[in-house]
């Protein structure tokens, strides 16, 4: 390939990409001796009273908190945690759902020189005693929780624990308390480019989650990049996010709450709970607004609810009508404001993407884990393929191994996996690029294709290895689908599990629904394997009864299906549905 003749990002090396070793890379204009906290103490001092935090307390309340009100909160905490006599990089955890003080007992744990290790609200009590024993947390911030009584028994009755303002009734003493009789931190604390900023353990999709070590330098470096990207995408004017993707995750740590911090000139708004989200939404009225797949389906599916795909598309094919009726579902979502959308933490189906974009929302995929504090590839105006996850973020490097996988470089990357080194050291090739398991394709002006997980390809009975995600993807696009599994180790051809919509799910008592569901998936069974290769044609589509969810172990939570898990509880049921010989078999 002649690496003059096809076009190419700026900065980025596009001459052989598609063929394994060969590097694309992005230029990086990133700061090197600049750390998040430098940008944070300049905010507190140039505008201290711009609103930063605004958080609903219910009945359709909001307490806003400025620039200057939160490093006061957080300095005071840091001051209280430096008394308990903790050792400088001890491990603090915080085990809430997203709020305000969530970020203010971030940045208490950052000034007072510790490692935060943040918990999902929705772990199981075995998962929350898992993390604080094996990061060794001196100490746990309670939180904003649903399911506190349940949690309560994975905290051993020896942890100090002190509790946020939005944290169900407890025993242990308040951050209003603490913060009341203690005087704030003085100065501007330093923290050093190689200390350890967080601990984040990984959701657990496959097994035990793993502990990944993000210093100040990688944190830093990754939200200059962020906030300078989306400052490109949207101007200089002040930014509107909604925060409702756990903090615990690296995806909203980065793209929120870093790049906020580091920026300044956005506002963060949090949810109150699930039943309030459209209130939520509509208050804060976001310019900047990221999800998951899962949610992007399920916003999408609310709208066919009210209004039959088929109308709509008609609705939209009309020039002068379509852009007001575009406007009105946008509207409805509370949606209407956002310049820029965002999609991460599993891959979002094409036509998904397409829709989007036909109703007016700039919606664009990224690339990223946990691993590298989810900068690597993004979209963009000029590079954006449905599809396509887009092309390499500033200072990474992205190539593929010999058979496929997609291997990283980046600024954001990680320091290791914590107690683990032998895995750490296995996770990096000979010259330093992570091994980040997802299969790819890139295309010559750099655009990447994630063509599914190494682990989770499979052989049917006919030898031939499976992808399961690209065909995930296919049946996902289907409005009828909420979520589906692609599986079939050893049998005579694939079978996919498809969980339905939630809207449609309480219709199907009905027998006209039912068999209006049955063509729907026969037709859809048809379709997509006509779209695959005669190896990968599926046999069946099983209707699930019970719905995938965080709460029955089958979701993360961050909504990407445990496979292992899901394939393990059907186990005993596929003879059967092999036996049975239909096309749509009802679980």
């Amino acid at each position: 390939m002649d690496c003059t003749s096809s076009p190419r990002p700026a900065g980025r090396v596009a001459c052989g990409a598609a063929a394994a070793g060969a590097a694309l890379s992005a230029g990086s204009h990133l700061s090197e001796a600049r750390l998040i906290l430098d940008q944070v103490f300049d905010h507190e001092a140039s505008h201290p009273d711009r609103v930063f935090l605004t958080q609903p307390i219910g009945n359709g309340q909001v307490v806003d908190t400025t620039w200057g009100q939160m490093l006061d909160q957080s300095r005071r905490m840091a001051a209280h945690l430096q008394s308990r006599g903790l050792p400088r990089g001890a491990r603090v955890a915080i085990l809430s759902k997203n709020c305000a003080h969530f970020v203010m007992a971030e940045l208490a744990i950052w000034l007072g020189g510790y490692t935060t290790v943040a918990i999902f609200p929705t772990e199981t009590a075995d998962t929350v005693r898992f993390v604080l024993e094996h990061s060794g947390a001196s100490l746990l911030f309670v939180g904003k929780l649903d399911t506190w009584a349940q949690q309560r028994t994975g905290v051993a009755a020896a942890l100090p624990c002190i509790a946020l303002p939005l944290a169900p009734p407890t025993e242990f003493e308040t951050w209003d308390a603490i913060t009341a009789r203690t005087a704030p931190l003085q100065g501007r604390p330093q923290r050093g480019a190689d200390e350890l900023a967080m601990l984040i353990y990984t959701s657990g999709s496959t097994g035990q989650p793993k502990g990944v070590m993000n210093s100040f330098g990688a944190f830093s470096r990754v939200a200059e990049g962020i906030e300078t990207d989306l400052r490109k995408r949207m101007g200089q004017h002040e930014a509107r996010v909604l925060s409702y993707l756990p903090l615990a995750h690296s995806f909203e740590r980065s793209w929120i709450e870093a790049a906020a911090l580091w920026g300044g000139n956005t506002r963060i708004f949090f949810a109150e709970s699930l039943d309030t989200f459209l209130q939520d939404l509509r208050r804060a009225r976001p310019t900047l607004f990221i999800s998951v797949p899962r949610l992007w389906l399920k916003f999408q599916q609310g709208v066919f609810a009210k209004m039959p795909p088929a109308k709509l598309d008609r609705l939209l094919s009309i020039p002068l009508v379509g852009r007001l009726v575009a406007r009105k579902v946008l509207k409805g979502l509370g949606l209407d404001a956002v310049k820029q959308a965002g999609s991460g933490s599993a891959p979002l189906p094409p036509e998904l993407i397409r829709w989007y974009r036909r109703i007016g929302l700039k919606l664009f995929e990224g690339y990223g884990m946990t691993e590298d504090n989810s900068y690597s590839f993004t979209s963009n105006e000029q590079f954006s393929e449905p599809g396509y996850v887009g092309v390499p973020m500033p200072g990474v490097q992205g190539k593929l191994s010999s058979d496929g996988e997609i291997l990283i470089k980046s600024p954001g990357q990680f320091s290791g996996y914590y107690k683990q080194p032998e895995l750490t050291a296995a996770s990096f090739t000979d010259d330093g690029f992570f091994r980040t398991g997802d299969r790819g394709e890139i295309r010559p002006d750099g655009l990447l294709k994630i063509t599914g997980r190494t682990k989770e390809l499979f052989k049917t009975a006919k030898g031939k290895y499976i992808a399961p995600a690209p065909i995930e993807n296919r049946l996902n696009a289907n409005p009828m689908v909420e979520l589906s599994l692609v599986s079939g180790v050893g049998q005579p051809a694939a079978y996919a599990l498809v969980v339905l919509a939630e809207a449609l799910r309480p219709q199907l008592q009905d027998a006209a629904v039912r068999e209006q569901v049955q063509r729907e998936m026969e037709q859809l069974l048809a379709d997509v394997n006509r779209a695959v290769a005669d190896y990968e044609a599926l046999q069946m589509i099983v209707l699930v009864r019970e719905p995938w969810s965080i709460e029955n172990g089958f979701l993360t939570p961050t909504m990407k299906i445990r496979r292992a898990r899901i394939e393990t509880a059907v186990e005993p049921l596929v003879a059967s549905w092999y036996a049975q010989r239909s096309r749509v078999v009802w679980a």
